[in-house]
């Protein structure tokens, strides 16, 4: 059967879509992004074969995969036309093996023309972890917690490379960063978004990314990755306290109350028992630059603490106004004459 290189088949057109044959909790594990759950098996079939496999035989595996196939054909073919009206599609299983050849064949005899991935997604899981190795010349945009480096990361993205390591991990990285965010993703899954935006972007023109610890809630970053923004030259956003407090009052003064509260209650041993019991009540009275400032007592102590020792170029700012704010991150960048090709930054030094 014709199969395809996983480059080949990741440059296809956006257009055929990409259905993924494992089983729903494989792919809901990891999958490419932009597939299409499409399983030949479900879960517990999938646990039936596999067990028939290891206690009785590989034939016997593969007839009850075939009394499990049999009556779904119709079925899948009805799905896969409108998925793909103009019945050309890319399919992929694990490793490229019988899942994705008997989807290949039933599609095939429908009349669709079957764009089969080579070794399957366990060959995407090599390559997406391979993404996190390669040198990248990144430049790290930090600053203490409300200072909107958020918001400067995508005012930079209008005009420079960018990678959002926080939008990818749904969560703004504090105790408080997941509050109005959706779930986080899968480890897996993040990598997985994280590989295909690295690929995007180039490898040797500065790529602005957010100063983060390790973790990003309940996300690891990749550490091969993480040892390049240790490395990379740090921007830091320096904002008055009291506009940082004003901006997080606005921003969390939206927000559940309890969701708040519960956030002050999981760095309590941090806060110590006082300042918790004042930021709860600050909640509590719906004073929000109260209960900001309590936290802020903390988080800006931690952060200082981690920019030890980093080389850093500082960009004192008035505002937290983000149009401003990248135009001078940029214009302290290329003063320190980092925007220009650099072997040292080229080699992730």
């Amino acid at each position: 059967m014709p199969r395809l290189s996983l480059p080949d088949f990741l440059q296809a057109s956006a257009s055929l879509p990409i259905l993924d044959v494992r089983a729903p909790v494989e792919f809901a594990q990891g999958h490419i992004p932009g597939a299409v759950s499409f399983p030949l098996f479900s879960d517990e079939e999938r646990a039936r074969i596999g067990t028939t496999y290891k206690q009785m035989s590989q034939d016997k595996a593969v007839l009850l995969g075939l009394d499990f196939f049999g009556p779904k054909m119709s079925q899948l073919v009805r799905q896969a036309q409108k998925l793909a009206p103009n019945k050309e599609l890319r399919v992929h299983c694990w490793r490229g093996g019988m899942r994705s050849g008997a989807v290949l064949w039933l599609l095939e005899l429908a009349g669709f023309q079957v764009h089969l991935l080579d070794k399957g997604y366990k060959d995407y899981r090599h390559w997406a972890l391979a993404e996190f190795v390669k040198p990248r010349p990144l430049v790290v945009l930090g600053g203490l917690t409300g200072s909107g480096k958020t918001d400067v990361l995508h005012a930079l993205a209008t005009q420079q490379p960018v990678l959002d390591l926080e939008g990818l991990a749904n969560h703004k990285g504090s105790a408080f960063g997941s509050i109005g965010q959706p779930a986080q993703p899968t480890q897996e899954q993040f990598e997985n978004d994280l590989a295909a935006q690295l690929a995007q972007l180039s490898t040797t023109s500065p790529v602005w990314v957010e100063d983060e610890s390790r973790m990003v809630g309940s996300i690891h970053i990749p550490s091969s990755l993480f040892e390049q923004m240790r490395r990379a030259p740090l921007v830091v956003l320096e904002i008055p306290r009291e506009v940082r407090v004003r901006k997080l009052a606005e921003e969390y003064g939206v927000q559940d109350p309890a969701a708040l509260a519960a956030a002050v209650l999981r760095i309590r041993k941090r806060l110590g028992g006082l300042a918790t019991k004042e930021a709860l009540a600050a909640i509590g009275e719906d004073d929000m630059e109260k209960m900001v400032s309590l936290v802020l007592d903390y988080y800006d102590k931690t952060y200082s603490y981690g920019l030890e020792g980093r080389p850093i170029i500082h960009v004192p700012s008035t505002t937290c106004d983000a149009a401003v704010n990248a135009v001078l991150v940029q214009q302290a960048l290329a003063s320190a004459d980092l925007l220009n090709p650099n072997p040292s930054l080229a080699d992730g030094a």
